[in-house]
């Protein structure tokens, strides 16, 4: 887990600056200058495995639970508490960088996105209508996660909107230090819509504080109903879960009921709105739900 060992090294990539441009030195907005060495401690390993080897159980009882220690993860030749320990040291680092740029964008008025889901949700999809839809009201930016390519931010730009993307290599999410660097490439205009598309993943991303408004988690309809409680974590995170390819529906037997009850079940106040990119079904209400905010987020920034 990304708690845990850490991530490779990211790889920004600005509209006007496709083939250099990564130059990791610049100052973050914040003038913070932190590390990102993520303690990987390979050299001090506890052999407290906290494993239970009786292999005499049936039925539920062969079934291997790695997620039941006090750290909610298993990584072999490290203790739980030693787990947590790591876990406490690269989020906190994470978390003061996300907090600088939760400052740097509240005090420029600018509402601040990150869309979460797994591959293949729909969300760039969304995300180009959604960019589309938008033009005229108010600035929009993108910041695009991938682990490679610049395949998706090419798409965003072809709507017109600036975009950086943020290759993270062998990572599997954004974090804050990726958002703080891209924001310097980006630059985004004051009391603009920041949409910050992150890697496809519903596991390492919620753990992650980019500075955001909100996280926006996206699930699709092709996939299970009951991804909110296979992946609590991003969906107690996220404020707004949007159902996407809602298209699709007469064709599948997704259980669009059910999918909502199982996302309250782990976050009874997660708002949910039922979207199609492809026939415009529910753009509106998604529409508002932003418009709502950016007003929110522009008469809170501080900065002309």
């Amino acid at each position: 887990m990304c708690t845990v060992c850490g991530c490779g090294e990211s790889k920004l990539e600005h509209s006007h600056d496709h083939h250099h441009g990564h130059d990791h030195h610049h100052s973050h907005p914040h003038d913070h200058h932190h590390d990102h060495d993520h303690d990987h401690d390979h050299h001090h390993h506890d052999h407290d495995h906290d494993h239970d080897h009786d292999h005499h159980h049936h039925h539920h009882g062969d079934d291997l639970h790695f997620g039941t220690g006090i750290a909610g993860v298993h990584v072999p030749g490290l203790s739980q508490s030693r787990i947590i320990q790591i876990e406490q040291d690269i989020l906190g680092r994470n978390n003061d960088l996300a907090g600088a740029n939760r400052t740097w964008l509240t005090n420029r008025g600018i509402f601040a996105l990150n869309l979460v889901s797994s591959p293949g949700s729909g969300k760039t999809t969304l995300l180009c209508k959604t960019i589309e839809a938008l033009a005229g009201r108010f600035p929009v930016a993108v910041i695009e996660g991938d682990q490679q390519t610049s395949n998706d931010a090419d798409r965003i730009r072809a709507t017109g909107a600036p975009a950086v993307q943020v290759n993270t290599g062998k990572g599997c999410h954004l974090d804050a230090d990726m958002v703080a660097k891209a924001l310097i490439r980006l630059d985004p205009a004051s009391r603009s819509v920041l949409f910050i598309e992150n890697v496809g993943n519903l596991v390492c991303p919620a753990a992650f504080d980019l500075g955001e408004a909100h996280k926006v988690a996206i699930l699709s309809v092709t996939e299970g109903e009951d991804k909110p409680i296979k992946y609590p974590d991003m969906f107690a995170a996220a404020n707004l879960m949007i159902l996407t390819k809602t298209d699709l529906l007469p064709h599948l037997d997704f259980d669009v009921d059910a999918a909502i009850a199982y996302a309250r079940r782990v976050n009874p106040n997660i708002a949910v709105l039922q979207v199609s990119a492809k026939n415009g079904q529910g753009m509106d209400q998604w529409l508002d739900w932003i418009s709502q905010g950016q007003q929110a987020a522009a008469k809170a920034g501080t900065r002309p």
